[in-house]
């Protein structure tokens, strides 16, 4: 089983640039049977930061990796320290308009499933149904010790019980919901205990460096095989995770489909790449396809409070 490294690349010279044409990925999603695979490009809109495109989170954020977090309390008092705090800005993130037209697609049937990498819950708050977490989600709580979940809003209540006036000022919140401080602000930061058995607590999402839950890849393996066509959406592909199904359906022989303003490491297997901000290239594809898109709030992902 491949693991989930932060990886770097360089974009092939020789692959041809993105496209502004809408057109192909509408063909496809009229056809119907595709299948969504979607990163945190599709999120930047809601105000949740990319890793990779500009600006980044990883150009000033190292992601916390799984050997990290189980070799050592203090890494764990960081992390929960940050995501503590991170995990109130990133509850009141909204879907956007891209959320909303996937959503759209799903309920008009044209779907074969969702696949997301992100852990924001912004298509479960869209109305998608039925969402592959690929690498888990934010809202949920694991222990390491006894395997019981827990929700995430528990564990905030406990942890401000714990930590009365933890109240610093964070310099970013990145795409996993951890906010960047420093070690003064995390330094006497206390971190409790699973409830049930007094073992360590992790959220229910796959760190870098620890791998996929393998019946969760079998699962996504499948929606590749029952599907037309796969649809990325804000993805760089860099990691294996969510390449593995670009390529796998290439292999295949069904068209693959990228909208994603940068360049990314599937392009070599794909037969078109849109190169637009995902919230009004998809906006234009609902036009094309006569799907209006939901104008009513949203709500959002979670209620960290």
């Amino acid at each position: 089983m491949r693991m989930r490294p932060t990886l770097s690349w360089t974009p092939a010279e020789d692959l041809p640039p993105g496209t502004t044409d809408v057109g192909p990925v509408a063909d496809a999603l009229r056809a119907g049977g595709v299948l969504v695979v979607s990163g945190a490009g599709l999120s930047t809109e809601s105000g949740i930061p990319d890793y990779r495109g500009e600006g980044g989170s990883l150009s000033r954020h190292t992601p916390m990796t799984y050997q990290d977090f189980i070799g050592g309390a203090q890494a764990r008092r960081r992390y929960w320290a940050r995501s503590h705090l991170g995990w109130r800005t990133f509850g009141r993130a909204r879907p956007n308009a891209g959320h909303r037209a996937v959503a759209a697609f799903g309920r008009r049937g044209l779907l074969a499933g969702v696949i997301t990498q992100n852990v924001d819950g912004l298509h479960q708050g869209a109305g998608s149904q039925d969402v592959v977490e690929l690498h888990g989600s934010l809202d949920r709580v694991v222990c390491l010790s006894c395997g019981a979940f827990s929700p995430r809003r528990e564990l905030a209540r406990r942890l401000e019980e714990a930590n009365p006036g933890f109240e610093p000022v964070a310099a970013a919140i990145n795409p996993d919901g951890d906010a960047d401080l420093t070690d003064d602000q995390v330094r006497g930061f206390r971190v409790v205990p699973c409830a049930g058995c007094g073992g360590i607590l992790k959220p229910d999402v796959v760190f870098f460096g620890e791998a996929v839950p393998p019946g969760r890849v079998q699962h996504c393996r499948a929606l590749v095989d029952g599907a037309a066509s796969l649809l990325v959406l804000g993805s760089s592909l860099t990691v294996m995770s969510g390449l593995r199904f670009v390529r796998q359906a290439a292999e295949s022989g069904k068209p693959v489909l990228i909208v994603n303003r940068d360049a990314t490491r599937g392009d070599q297997h794909a037969v078109t790449r849109v190169a637009l901000p995902l919230g009004a290239a998809l906006t234009s594809i609902a036009g094309r396809l006569g799907i209006p898109l939901d104008s009513a709030p949203t709500c959002a992902a979670y209620r960290p409070r």
